[in-house]
């Protein structure tokens, strides 16, 4: 049997006869060479004389052992790249809540976190990330929970695992329950909460809801200005039957209960707020949110009932609803025409079973007023949300609804937005500023929401279609720092797109330049482990978004540079369990962000097993580690500096924008006059030189 090297075609051996001589040092004497004078040895001819099946074993040997030796060489070459490989500045986290149950699902206000636990919810101060308060009501436990500041009270929304959601207000010491949105005293009749959204301002909230084979949305007003005066002013509105009632905390079991880890240094803020004796108050009944209006997904389209082209007219007649598809004039005859074509010619792509298509879910979005996509007759006040814009799976339009509406109004759509393709995902920034729509097809929608402008239309890269969309604060490279401008930018929109390929993409937009694509990360072929499963934008650092990978490794990465600054690194669960679905959440309002993580118990082999490790929340603080507490420190840039520098022209007011093109113009005219005027003096001289020389002849 030969060697790995066998399996490749070789030349024969050619041995000369009789001795071997020293040539002659001159080319005379050089003996002339005669083919009778050499034997030609073939040296597989003892593998030809070989039975065909040793011969076949031979070559299968021989081509394993050159696979073997290629997957050897690329194993070599892949650890060789691993050695030289920079690896970025790993940071530990700055402090541990420990946690006897995975939480269910983790929410930040300015000064609180709330963490979804067992048969209710805990709050913690966000500052030294001690429990406050612990809820514990319900016969199930909470799944999601959401918060948002009211001024400074705090709107609560946890979802339990029966799919009820609940309302609750935050004011100072006190926490109130508002109402439980889909709780039904007949369980037949009970809907579940798929997906809520609250509006920025916190004026609106909107509840998608399951049930009995239905899904539609509900939309509710939430009275925060009644709110507080009814909490201030108790004596108008107290239910003297009932009493305050305090959960009193008992003394945590080390072992069973929650802790705070004492030994790291949970230094977060600067502004540490005074720990309150937080109580929950059944005694006082505030009131509770107000119903609005019912919205469910569009009919199928189906065989029209206007007996006239006449009166499709006079239905579109105030643009309610244009383009839908609702409002036309083709019969049920030519639909049955339609769909008897379409199954003889794809008859054999739908023959067999297929499986039964889920509800239609949306994704719904409010815009504030400073925008008006549609006319409304009554005005909001400012920022408070006007418009509910809504996709529904699989629809090409993105409809909008206005907010201004009574109980007896109809609910229907005022304004639509088809795209040439099936809506996939849609995003809106923190400021109701910018919206992003992804089609099917990887083609991205980009609309300037605050001045009804259009920036553009761009495809992503031919095979990457959008997963999410996260948008970033805009801002510049200045001196090769990413800084914020002082004063906010219009016109000027930066989102990250990740795609299902696990790629991303940075997309800028411009009102003069128009969309732009750059990509960030491709996906990784030679570390498959290292494939970007989640991203978020962090507001504290400029330019900066975390990257969640398959590994379950967090790394912070610079979009302006596509570099990777820093890692972080917490216990998380063991990799040959489910693929990693990271809960954590990014404080809009301090630089910092928590993550939930899982660490063995003492004394246990390392095992998938929940009994056998401690849950945990992490947090990171950015202030704690050198290189990004300048970053965070230093990340505005003020307004006079950037009037010096003529590098951001995008950012400086319109009539300095103004002065600077007129500047530029004027300066412009001037050195074309100046040229003009020096070329017509050259031209002159020429001339007269040549008139001395005519005269000289």
């Amino acid at each position: 049997m030969s060697s790995s090297k066998g399996s490749r075609k070789q030349r024969p051996s050619v041995f000369a006869k009789g001795p071997l001589e020293i040539p002659s040092p001159t080319e005379a004497d050089l003996p002339k060479d005669d083919e009778k004078d050499f034997d030609f040895w073939d040296m597989y001819q003892e593998l030809d004389t070989l039975p065909l099946p040793y011969r076949m074993i031979n070559k299968l040997v021989n081509l394993l052992f050159d696979y073997s030796w290629e997957v050897i060489e690329e194993r070599e070459a892949l650890r060789e790249i691993e050695k030289n490989r920079i690896l970025p500045t790993t940071y530990p986290p700055g402090a541990e809540i420990q946690l006897n149950k995975m939480p269910g699902g983790m929410a930040v206000s300015q000064d609180y976190l709330f963490i979804g636990g067992v048969k209710g919810f805990s709050i913690y101060n966000l500052h030294n990330f001690k429990r406050m308060y612990v809820w514990e009501k319900l016969k199930v436990d909470v799944i999601s929970i959401w918060a948002m500041d009211l001024g400074n009270e705090v709107l609560i929304i946890p979802v339990d695992e029966l799919g009820i959601v609940r309302l609750f207000y935050l004011y100072k010491d006190s926490l109130f329950l508002l109402k439980a949105i889909n709780e039904m005293d007949d369980i037949s009749k009970q809907s579940t909460c798929v997906k809520m959204e609250l509006s920025p301002s916190g004026d609106y909230a909107a509840f998608l809801l399951q049930g009995a084979g239905d899904i539609w949305l509900e939309v509710y007003k939430l009275p925060k200005e009644t709110w507080l005066k009814e909490v201030e002013h108790p004596q108008f509105t107290l239910n003297p039957k009932k009493k305050t009632k305090q959960l009193q905390l008992s003394t945590p079991d080390s072992a069973l209960t929650e802790s705070v880890e004492t030994n790291l240094r949970p230094s977060l803020s600067p502004y540490a707020i005074q720990d309150l004796n937080i109580c929950f108050k059944t005694d006082l009944k505030l009131s509770p949110p107000v119903y609005v209006m019912k919205i469910k997904p569009p009919k199928p389209i189906a065989g029209t009932t206007f007996k006239s082209p006449l009166e499709i007219f006079s239905k579109v007649e105030d643009y309610c609803g244009l383009g839908s598809g609702q409002n036309h004039y083709i019969k049920d005859v030519q639909w049955e025409q339609h769909m008897e074509i379409f199954n003889a010619s794809y008859k054999k792509y739908l023959e067999g079973e297929w499986e039964e298509e889920p509800l239609s879910t949306a994704t719904f979005h409010f815009f504030t007023n400073s925008i008006s996509p549609i006319p409304v007759d009554a005005k909001s006040p400012p920022g408070a949300a006007c418009i509910l814009g809504i996709r529904w799976t699989g629809s090409h339009n993105f409809s909008l609804y206005s907010l201004n509406k009574n109980l007896k109004d109809k609910t229907d759509c005022e304004n639509v937005w088809p795209c040439a393709a099936p809506i996939t995902v849609s995003q809106i920034s923190s400021s109701s500023s910018y919206l992003v729509l992804a089609c099917e097809d990887g083609v991205l929608i980009l609309w300037d929401l605050a001045q009804g402008f259009l920036f553009g239309v761009i495809a992503l890269p031919e095979g990457c279609f959008c997963q999410s969309i996260h948008f970033l604060r805009f801002f510049l490279v200045h001196e090769g720092r990413n800084v914020y401008p002082e004063v906010q930018v219009k016109y000027e929109m930066m989102c990250v797109v990740l795609c299902t390929d696990a790629s991303l993409h940075l997309v800028t937009a411009s009102r003069t330049t128009g969309p732009t694509s750059k990509v960030l990360v491709e996906r990784s072929k030679k570390y498959p482990e290292e494939t970007i499963c989640t991203v978020a934008s962090v507001p504290a650092l400029p330019g900066m978004v975390l990257i969640f990978s398959r590994n379950q490794s967090v790394s912070l990465m610079d979009v302006a540079k596509s570099e990777i600054i820093c890692a972080f690194a917490a216990p998380v669960q063991p990799v040959e369990a489910m693929p990693w679905k990271p809960l954590f959440v990014v404080s809009p309002h301090h630089p910092y962000f928590l993550l939930h993580g899982v660490h063995p118990n003492d004394n246990a082999t390392p095992t998938v097993d929940a009994k056998n490790t401690t849950d945990s929340v992490f947090c990171f603080n950015f202030d704690d580690y050198p290189l990004l507490k300048d970053i965070s420190k230093n990340c505005t840039i003020s307004q006079k500096d950037l009037e010096c520098n003529q590098a951001f022209p995008q950012v400086l007011p319109l009539e300095k924008r103004c002065e600077q093109f007129l500047q530029k113009s004027f300066q412009k005219v001037a050195r074309t006059q100046m040229k003009g005027r020096d070329q017509w003096a050259q031209l002159r001289k020429y001339s007269l030189v040549l008139q001395k020389e005519n005269l000289k002849k």
